[in-house]
């Protein structure tokens, strides 16, 4: 028996809206997924304008957010994926936060 993969398309990004609780994007073929913006720590301690200032890359294949230093990938919120960032790394970036505050 010969099993083949499955050819997936990943939809682009269309519209990204960002709540108190959830990260919410709407995708070319009509879906839309949210996710609990605890996944993205970055996101939670970001200011409002932070998490505003956002931009599309890779033609809509992901989110990126310039000042956070924050990428979001359709195909991880597809597959589930929260931030994969360790602990360390994630307290390297709070810490340098309030020192430039």
């Amino acid at each position: 028996m010969t099993i083949s993969k499955a050819e997936i398309s990943v939809p682009a990004a269309v519209k990204v809206r960002i709540t108190s609780d959830a990260l919410t994007v709407e995708l070319r073929d009509g879906r839309a997924v949210s996710v609990p913006l605890a996944w993205y720590p970055r996101l939670v301690h970001a200011t409002t304008k932070e998490r505003g200032d956002w931009r599309f890359i890779g033609k809509g294949q992901g989110i990126h957010w310039k000042e956070l230093d924050e990428d979001v990938s359709v195909e991880g919120l597809l597959a589930g994926r929260h931030s994969s960032e360790n602990q360390a790394s994630f307290k390297r970036w709070l810490d340098g936060r309030a020192r430039n505050k």
